[in-house]
Parts: C-alpha cells; sequence; structure tokens
C-alpha cells in the first residue's frame, strides 16, 4: 500500500494548525488597536468634514525647470508649517504625482483662512539673536541661583547655542573681536545710558542706580523660559500675534537635529529683500554653501546689522532667518556684509537647497495655482458615511441570502469566513491611520464595499469545486482535498488580476481615487489569506462533522439534491444477472 503524500496528509490531519495561525493573528490586531487607543478608522476630509484643497506648481519666470523633487518637497515642509500655524490638528500635506500638492484640513478650521494660507507668500525675516537655550523650558534663575537667560555666559567665547551652530555669515574680510551686550539693551533701538526722570545728571562719584527693569522685557523672559520647543503647540502659539517690529521667542533646530528656543530681536531686513539665494559648492572648502544677493534697500539694512552683530559676544553675533515664526538657520556674522553674503556650515546638497530655497523666493520656491476646493461639513461627510454604510449592509445582506438560499449549510462557514476577512480589514484599517496616515474615504468605502463581492466570489469557487467532486460519485472529505488544488489556482488567478488593477489604479492616479485603490488591494490580499488560512481548513473540520458527511439535505452538499452518480467502488465488479430463461 502506497503511503500518502506528506503535504496532502498533513492538511488532512492538522486543519486547526492554520486556523489556530490567523485567530493569533485576528487576537494582535485587536489587542494592538485597543493598546494604541485607534479603535476606529481615521475618516477622510469627505466623511469627517473639513477642507480639502489641490494646488498645482508652476515654474517662475526664468526657471523652467524648477519642479522637481527638491522643491516640491521643500514646499510641502514649508506649507505644512503654515498649516500648523493655523492651529489645527492632524493635517495632511503630501504630494500627488510630480506637480500637485494635496492640502487636507480637518473640520474646525475657518476655509477663507486657510486658502489664503495655503500656497502664497510665507512671512520671512531676518532677526537679531539675543539669547538661546535648550528647547525644554527653563527652570527660574532666580530659585535655582544660575544666571539669568538673556545675559551672556562667561567663558571661551564659543556659542554656547543655537540653531546651526557651526553655521556662519562670511565675507571675504575677517571679524572683529566679540564684545559683550545685555539682553535688556538688545530689544532697544539705542542702548546708550537715559537721564532720569528728574532730568538732572548723576552726581558724580554717586552709585550708579539700576532703572527698573522693563515688564515688556521681563514678560518675554518669561515666555521665554516656559517655551517647550519639543512641543508642536507651544512652538506655533510662540509667534501667534507677533509684528515685525516687536521682540519675539522662536524655535529651530540646530545641526544635530535638536530643538532649541530663541530670543529674537525685532526684525532688521525682510525677506523679500532677498533678490537672489543659491546652494554652491565652495571652491576652496570643497563644501556646500548658501549664497544671498540682496536688493539695495535689502543691502543697506543688511550691511547696518551685520555691522552691529559682528563685534558681539556669541550668540549675539548671530542673525535669525525667521520662516512663519519659525528659526530656519541662525549663522553667526564674522564682518560687515552688504549686497553679497554667504552661509557656510554643516549643509549637504539637500539642505542647502531648501535653505536657498527658503531665502530666494521668500517661502515656496513654487508658485502655485488652485486646482480644486472641496469643503464638507461634519453633518454631510455624516451623512455620506451613514449612505456608504447602508449600501454595504445591503450589500452585504444580498450575499448573505444567496448564500443561505443556495448553499444551505455552506453558507455557515461562507459567513464565519466573511466575518474573519472584517474583523482584519478592520483593525487594518485602524492601525494604519497612525502607522502610515491612511484615511477611510467614501471611495475607500466603495472599495470596502466591492471587496465583499470579490470575497464571496472566492468560497463560491471553491464550494463549486467540492460539490462538482460530490457529483462525480466521491464522498465528501476526499472530495474536499481533490477540489482544492484547482480551485486554489482559480482563486489566485482572480485576486491577482484584481490586486494588479487596484495597483495600477493607486500609482496612476491622484486624491481620493487612491483611496478606492488602496482599499481594493488590502481586502483583495486579505481575501487570499483568509481562504488560504480560515475558509479551507474549516471545511476541512466540517466535513468530518456527520451532518456534512452524509449529505444532509440542509447542509449544501445532498448528493441527492445534486445529482450525484453511484459511489465510486474498488475492487471486482458484481457479476451480471444471469437471466432464468437461459438457466
Amino acid at each position: 500500500m502506497a503511503a500518502p503524500k506528506k503535504g496532502r496528509g498533513q492538511s488532512q490531519s492538522k486543519p486547526w494548525r492554520p486556523l489556530a495561525l490567523i485567530l493569533i493573528a485576528m487576537v494582535a490586531l485587536t489587542g494592538g488597536m485597543f493598546i494604541s487607543g485607534h479603535t476606529t478608522p481615521r475618516l477622510g476630509i469627505d466623511l469627517a468634514g473639513g477642507t480639502s484643497i489641490t494646488l498645482e506648481a508652476k515654474n517662475q519666470p526664468g526657471a523652467e525647470n524648477a519642479i522637481n523633487p527638491t522643491n516640491m518637497n521643500t514646499a510641502v515642509g514649508i506649507i505644512e508649517r503654515r498649516v500648523n500655524g493655523l492651529g489645527v490638528s492632524e493635517a495632511e500635506v503630501q504630494t500627488q504625482g510630480d506637480r500637485n500638492i494635496i492640502v487636507n484640513i480637518p473640520r474646525g478650521t475657518d476655509e477663507k483662512q486657510a486658502r489664503e494660507q495655503v500656497g502664497t507668500t510665507a512671512q520671512l525675516y531676518f532677526r537679531p539673536v539675543l539669547t538661546v537655550a535648550p528647547g525644554a523650558p527653563t527652570p527660574d534663575p532666580e530659585a535655582s541661583g544660575g544666571q539669568k537667560p538673556g545675559a551672556p555666559e562667561a567663558g571661551d567665547g564659543k556659542d554656547k547655542g543655537g540653531a546651526k551652530d557651526d553655521e556662519k555669515a562670511t565675507a571675504p574680510s575677517d571679524g572683529a573681536s566679540p564684545q559683550g551686550r545685555a539682553l535688556t539693551d538688545g530689544l532697544k533701538d539705542d542702548p546708550t545710558p537715559k537721564p532720569n526722570p528728574s532730568g538732572s545728571k548723576q552726581p558724580s562719584g554717586a552709585p550708579e542706580t539700576t532703572p527698573p527693569p522693563d515688564p515688556a522685557t521681563q514678560k518675554l523672559q518669561a515666555k521665554f523660559q516656559a517655551l517647550d520647543c519639543t512641543k508642536q503647540n507651544q512652538r506655533v502659539k510662540a509667534a501667534e500675534g507677533v509684528k515685525p517690529t516687536d521682540a519675539m521667542v522662536g524655535c529651530g533646530k540646530n545641526s544635530q537635529g535638536q530643538w532649541e528656543k530663541y530670543i529674537l530681536g525685532p526684525s532688521e531686513v525682510d525677506g523679500k529683500e532677498v533678490d537672489d539665494a543659491k546652494a554652491v559648492i565652495d571652491e576652496r572648502s570643497g563644501q556646500w554653501i548658501v549664497t544671498m544677493e540682496f536688493s539695495d534697500k535689502g543691502a543697506d539694512a543688511f550691511s547696518k546689522i551685520t555691522s552691529k552683530l559682528k563685534s558681539q559676544q556669541p550668540p549675539m553675533n548671530q542673525f535669525g532667518i525667521v520662516l512663519d515664526g519659525e528659526v530656519v538657520s541662525a549663522p553667526s556674522v564674522q564682518t560687515t556684509l552688504s549686497s553679497n553674503a554667504q552661509i557656510s556650515g554643516s549643509f549637504t546638497q539637500e539642505s542647502s537647497q531648501e535653505l536657498a530655497n527658503i531665502l530666494s523666493y521668500g517661502a515656496l520656491p513654487l508658485s502655485f495655482q488652485e486646482q480644486s476646493v472641496t469643503t464638507v461639513t461634519a453633518a454631510l461627510g455624516g451623512d455620506q458615511l451613514e449612505a456608504g454604510l447602508i449600501a454595504g449592509a445591503i450589500g452585504l445582506a444580498l450575499v448573505i441570502i444567496y448564500l443561505v438560499v443556495y448553499y444551505r449549510g455552506l453558507a455557515f462557514i461562507a459567513l464565519l469566513s466573511l466575518l474573519a476577512s472584517a474583523i482584519l480589514t478592520f483593525t487594518l484599517m485602524a492601525l494604519l491611520g497612525p502607522a502610515i496616515g491612511f484615511a477611510l474615504n467614501l471611495p475607500a468605502v466603495c472599495g470596502a464595499i466591492v471587496a465583499i463581492g470579490i470575497t464571496a466570489d472566492s468560497f463560491i469557487v471553491y464550494f463549486e469545486r467540492v460539490r462538482d467532486e460530490v457529483r462525480e460519485g466521491r464522498s465528501l472529505q476526499p472530495a474536499v482535498e481533490r477540489a482544492w488544488p484547482r480551485a486554489r489556482r482559480t482563486i489566485l488567478v482572480a485576486d491577482f488580476v484584481s490586486f494588479l488593477a487596484a495597483a495600477v489604479l493607486f500609482a496612476v492616479t491622484v486624491g481620493k481615487v487612491q483611496g478606492f485603490a488602496f482599499t481594493l488591494g488590502l481586502t483583495t490580499l486579505l481575501d487570499v489569506v483568509v481562504v488560504f488560512l480560515f475558509t479551507k481548513p474549516l471545511l476541512t473540520m466540517m466535513a468530518r462533522r456527520k451532518f456534512f458527511a452524509q449529505g444532509h439535505p440542509w447542509s449544501g452538499l445532498d448528493p441527492k439534491r445534486l445529482g450525484a452518480k453511484p459511489p465510486l467502488r474498488r475492487g471486482r465488479r458484481a457479476a451480471a444477472p444471469v437471466d432464468p430463461k437461459e438457466a
């Protein structure tokens, strides 16, 4: 007697193994969903409500090749900072294709203000740096006995902090030796001593009296001490309502990528005065640098501020390049600069190009034109979601009715398989929201509805193959195993075609259609997993039960109802009956 094939024997004797595997996966995904706190899928703009803005990049005059991945990524970063400046949460800014940017802003944001902020020139200013500290809140100096923030630290004269510590604004000549300056002097246009209230001069030899602290300076120092740059909401609020003529506190990252906070003086140069900025390689050092060219007005203003800063002690010899309230760079000044300057430091090609883009265009490296603006209220989004769920429920109900009427007992296996597919789909969608930013929009709901039919079709293919084997006269357990190889090939081919269509659709489309393609592709993959690890092993186990094995009329596998042939038997054929007359 020949031994049974190993693979086939295992699949018949231990169908609980794949069932246990998929059950463990469902429990793990469900547990991860509850542990992470994301128990529902993240809804897109068209379901949750909000504003979706599609921007198309346009080349600047004289720069026909400006639309490239570097400039598009720079624009995305700037627009993202600007959207966050509106105080919104969970906003999405991402590229679509090679020249489109999609901005999705959840409900609760003023549409008019959002459209004004997105795609327009940002606010860029050059401000003197008065003090720098790590980005965490600063302890009270009086309580700790330490030095007040803003006063220069004693030491070797090296920069103790500041974004881009190794960046320097230079010119051909060398800088002068630094001198100290107090924070209160840095907030004044004229740091010379003021006369006393009576108008008389201080008597000779009399002790000097310290003027009372300026309330505005105290308020600024308190705001600086409490500022935590590691928190996005505090970074946004720090620049709210600040005028160019006001001193401010701000945040920026240093060359190590760590957040630091600044006290910055009033704006000395407007970013609009930058005529051009380029990222080039320094011929002497071989390093990437950023060169700047100012207009006549900007050159005069820049010359004045650099002449003041060059003799100051670090970090007060730095000027902050402030974009939308955030310090994107803070180079130190080594000499008086005018119409031309360069910024050197630990730049890469990408970082130098990004800074040059910011300086050259004031904000965005490209101009953008609104292609579409879609606004959905929360009520309308809820109605759309409800309509989608109702459509899905109707489709599912029709599938269940068909399965019960036509397949009877086999419908139990199909419904359990649909339930397993639904659990896997729901948990994955809930976890993919925070993981990759997946949002369930209305087209994605349509993709999930279509997937119900695709999943049910796989069950039908397998069930029909089993019924064909039963019609041939085989008992149920051999029929289940013989039907599987042919059904498996058909299911894989059909799912591969569906997945290929979803992948192509995802690659060539933009916007919300990608949600449909992503959901369709995800559910198609899950269909393969469920059929292989759940449906087939479960049917193998059910085939051993008397209800199915003996072909109960309600099992869906009744040989009489299927018109089965007589059972196939091995051994010698029975002798033909003899006619009595012949005998």
